[in-house]
């Protein structure tokens, strides 16, 4: 009889592991060690199972990769539309959009790490595809500086360039912002929201009127 419990106890425990709960795990080792210094074996163990009991939820490592990364993107680009929408505003637009992007940074961390620093090592169709994902991010949010100057809400030469520093600022929140400090993430974004307008060219609006 104890031999017969000792079996199926590993048993029991496969049945308590997701794939939701696998996904999760690699989000927390690939932030931690990166994508490629993570084994599977590493996965595992941080789930309580044996390494080949992985593959009832994934084909493989570059799955969990892709699935974080897509996701993510996904989400950002519904955050980033659900924030602007209705608002016809060039300025209330970038503060709205800005502040949306640097709140997913401060809230969202590993994730965050783990797009901003291993979509290299996707495989192709994939790095394609997730990279015009992430560039329809980025061509939106220029659409509202564009429209901004030619309202004259906004005065900047480079629109593109403008753009790019934007989301690169919100980008580093992920790597600095910790939890219990002495800035809430709501208040990273707000003030981020008020640096966005200043690097558009607008100054003297400052704070997000979410915050």
């Amino acid at each position: 009889m104890a031999a017969l419990r000792a079996d199926a106890a590993p048993v029991e425990m496969r049945r308590t592991v997701t794939r939701e709960a696998v996904v999760d795990a690699a989000l927390t080792l690939f932030a931690a060690r990166g994508y490629h210094g993570t084994a599977l074996s590493q996965i595992a163990d941080s789930l309580g199972i044996r390494t080949p009991s992985l593959y009832n939820h994934m084909r493989c490592k570059h799955e969990l990769l892709e699935t974080i990364i897509e996701r993510t993107l996904d989400d950002v680009v519904t955050d980033f539309r659900a924030a602007v929408h209705g608002v016809t505003d060039p300025v209330e637009r970038l503060r709205r959009a800005t502040r949306v992007y640097a709140l997913r940074h401060a809230t969202h961390r590993r994730a965050a790490l783990v797009v901003n620093r291993d979509v290299p090592s996707l495989a192709e169709p994939a790095l394609s595809r997730l990279r015009a994902r992430r560039r329809e991010h980025e061509r939106e949010l220029r659409a509202i500086i564009v429209d901004g100057v030619e309202a004259g809400a906004f005065h900047v030469e480079s629109p593109a360039l403008a753009s790019f520093a934007i989301l690169e600022m919100c980008v580093s929140i992920a790597r600095w912002f910790r939890d219990g400090g002495e800035l809430s993430p709501d208040a990273v974004a707000d003030e981020y929201s008020g640096f966005a307008l200043q690097i558009a060219g607008c100054p003297g609006l400052h704070r997000g009127a979410d915050g």
